[in-house]
């Protein structure tokens, strides 16, 4: 679905009214409208696709003009466009000059033919052809720092026929924490770049903080050395703390020597805590007294108290002393770190090699519903997010790579790997990202100080999604509604591109983040903590359109079954759920507290001779050959005897009413029988009301204007916030339950 609701003019008959409704000065009004003419008399081919990537190329959108006038040209330039035929529309091109500056372009430049033979053209034209080829793991190990102290026999032993995925990188011995922290060989720094850069939210005037490989290396070793000290080679220790560089450390540390991370979300409260503890069967628990966000104190050393009587570490939020008083098993940092002291050099450790599929990461699903999964991750997961990272979102030596989130989120590894293993410097914020101080931290002023081009070198790669953090929107959604940093020019970074996961992204909010860089794309990613990866995502060699995915990730192949587990033919348009291929590196082949095949194989069709994986995503495939997620198949409804997502319908809602702020959409059946009933939850913007009859007359007209004219809103109920996971994905299940509880009530009266 595109951005317009209703009928909008023609970008041919937009006169200079137009132009100044939206808030545009007289000025910059008559030179957009000169500029504009000039634009489509320059596009001889009418094609609306061509008339944006000029309006774009030549940056007549400047990032201050308001939103509502990127909405308007944006709208008017594809009014006339049917994706019906063509499919989405598309906002972000890329150039053969570009292109081949990507890594993925570099790639298909150097073994393109080698590959394809005759029928390699060039990185664009060539990328899906070569999308599918298992031989990139070979070549693209070599990009990466992988340094196996034993190398593997083969790159995948698909031999056992009991191991749906096979094995991957067979007899190979290493320390993916030792990779993490020797230098990249495609970069010249080696030792003494810079690995880390961060600001703490209460110095956002100070110069930024820096770590070299050198100096990160050093830390690592000396809390490695203090954690042989206190445990036995395998043993779990959990970390519960915020994103900061000292966790970074540790976790890096924990690895390094032989022992496991237990990665949890500092968010949880005292009994998730106590369940991932209990799962993972942990020994000690890495926490801080205290998370310091937005100049405000929030407990979290008296969670873990109440969650646990194993050892906890503590480590202060602020200054070099904890700030609480600690049981008499546990123990401060400081004389934590003090059991290396007695060593010659506390600052050197030797790693602690192991096999490829050792465990060296627990990670948890959201667990909506009983225990959270616990998935645990091997040598393979690191190699395989990284590697998407540098083939999807182009991250190279010298990059900065900034991604708001938690270790105790599948972003949080995926962040720290993807930035040590592709040679690039991770960016930290110690604060809030909801913040200005986050936005200032990355837009100094070049000339203000030495320290300023550093901050400005922030790639922002994060769509400022706020995962580790309970809150009821998303950051970016605050940001914009909000204007948070309306008045800061993200196309003052030296940045290539975005990233986004989560749910999934909202269009108006992905054009509104694109045209604070003059429309810089956007890079969707769609997978899962089981997947340590994305297996749809867009990249820098496709056209990239709003809201959507480009492509499968490299490698990686699925099919998208309709509603008898019949695999749609792959270029058809189609909506269905997905069937993964089973050989996907990088997947879990067991699960700590559950079956992995009954979660991921249990009752899923054969495709050519293999059994697929289950993911649980409905995605559409549209014209043109993009991906949209409609949603998971557990949020599918049948209305009026038409398979249709809530995702879907939000699309539409989200959009029908100023008021709006975001909704929720979920059915059920009325509690005598019958068919299903669809209901809107409402959450409205501050300062705005509403009746819940009108916006039902609102919603059924939108959704039968936009979606299906037989489809009709039976129940609206306007709601503060939508229970959330602590992932901050929302819970329609619980919200499905209020509905039926609510036509069970009125079945009654």
């Amino acid at each position: 679905m595109e951005i317009q609701m209703a009928k909008v003019k023609r970008i041919q008959e937009l006169g200079l009214q137009e132009l100044l409704n939206t808030g545009l000065s007289a000025h910059d009004a008559k030179s957009l409208q000169i500029e504009l003419e000039e634009a489509i008399q320059r596009t001889t081919s009418s094609s609306p696709v061509e008339l944006w990537r000029d309006i774009t190329s030549r940056r007549l959108l400047r990032p201050s003009y308001p939103h509502s006038l990127h909405r308007l040209i944006y709208n008017a330039v594809y009014a006339d466009y049917d994706a019906s035929v063509h499919g989405p529309a598309p906002y972000w091109f890329p150039s053969d000059v570009n292109g081949t500056e990507t890594n993925l372009g570099r790639l298909l430049e150097t073994h393109g033919s080698k590959l394809l033979g005759a029928a390699y053209k060039d990185p664009i034209t060539s990328f899906k052809q070569f999308q599918k080829f298992s031989a990139y793991w070979s070549i693209v190990l070599e990009e990466l720092s992988i340094r196996f102290h034993q190398p593997p026999k083969c790159i995948l032993d698909t031999s056992n026929k009991s191991k749906h995925n096979g094995t991957w990188f067979p007899d190979s011995v290493l320390n993916i924490a030792e990779c993490c922290l020797k230098p990249n060989t495609k970069h010249d720094n080696g030792n003494e770049r810079v690995a880390i850069v961060w600001r703490d939210e209460r110095f956002d005037n100070f110069e930024v903080n820096k770590m070299t490989l050198n100096e990160l290396r050093h830390q690592v070793m000396v809390v490695a050395n203090s954690l042989k000290g206190l445990f036995s080679k395998g043993d779990p220790i959990a970390i519960d703390m915020p994103m900061t560089v000292t966790a970074v450390v540790l976790y890096l540390a924990i690895i390094y020597s032989g022992f496991v991370v237990v990665s949890i979300a500092d968010s949880f409260a005292a009994k998730e805590i106590a369940t991932r503890l209990r799962v993972s069967k942990s020994k000690a628990i890495f926490t801080q007294d205290y998370i310091v966000r937005g100049g405000r104190r929030f407990p979290l050393y008296s969670r873990v108290v109440e969650a646990t009587e194993c050892r906890a570490i503590v480590i202060p939020a602020i200054g070099e002393k904890v700030d609480i008083q600690l049981r008499k098993q546990d123990i401060s940092w400081k004389d934590f770190l003090s059991g290396a002291k007695h060593l010659s050099r506390p600052d050197y450790c030797p790693p602690v090699y192991q096999s490829i599929d050792t465990v060296t990461n627990i990670l948890f699903s959201s667990g909506t519903t009983g225990d959270p999964k616990a998935i645990p991750w091997t040598q393979v997961a690191p190699i395989r997010c990284a590697s998407d990272s540098w083939a999807h979102m182009d991250i190279q030596p010298g990059d900065v790579f900034c991604w708001p989130t938690n270790l105790g989120w599948v972003m949080g590894p995926i962040l720290l790997y993807s930035s040590f293993l592709c040679g690039a410097t991770l960016a930290l914020y110690h604060g809030s990202p909801l913040g200005r101080g986050f936005g200032c931290g990355s837009h100094k002023s070049r000339h203000s100080s030495e320290h300023s081009e550093d901050m400005e070198k922030y790639e922002m790669y994060g769509r400022l999604r706020l995962d580790e953090y309970q809150v009821i929107n998303h950051a970016i959604e605050n940001n914009y509604h909000h204007r948070c940093f309306s008045d800061l020019n993200f196309a003052n970074l030296r940045c290539r591109l975005f990233a986004s996961t989560g749910e999934a992204s909202n269009v108006d909010d992905d054009l509104w983040l694109s045209s604070r860089a003059y429309y810089k794309p956007i890079i969707e990613c769609c997978g899962g903590t089981e997947l340590a990866s994305s297996y749809i995502q867009g990249n820098l060699l496709q056209p990239q359109v709003f809201g959507a995915f480009s492509s499968a990730s490299v490698t990686t192949g699925f099919v998208i079954l309709n509603e008898h587990g019949v695999p749609y033919a792959d270029d058809e348009a189609c909506v269905g759920e997905v069937g993964l291929f089973a050989v996907y590196m990088g997947a879990t082949d067991t699960l700590l507290n559950a079956d992995n095949d009954e979660i991921y194989f249990k009752g899923m069709p054969f495709y050519n001779g293999m059994q697929l994986r289950r993911h649980g995503d409905i995605i559409k495939r549209t014209i043109g050959g993009y991906f949209v997620v409609q949603g998971r198949a557990d949020d599918t409804m049948n209305i009026g005897g038409i398979k249709t997502s809530s995702i879907e319908i939000e699309r539409v809602c989200d959009h029908a009413d100023v008021s709006i702020m975001e909704t929720a959409a979920v059915s059920a059946s009325p509690a005598i029988g019958g068919p299903e009933l669809l209901a809107l939850f409402v959450v409205l913007k501050k300062g705005f009301s509403g009746e819940p009859e009108n916006l039902k007359m609102i919603f059924t007209k939108a959704i039968q204007k936009n979606l299906n004219p037989l489809f009709k809103v039976s129940f609206v109920k306007i709601v503060p916030e939508f229970p959330r996971t602590a992932s901050n994905k929302l819970m329609r299940r619980v919200l499905r339950d209020q509905l039926k509880e609510e036509l069970h009530i009125r079945s009654k009266i």
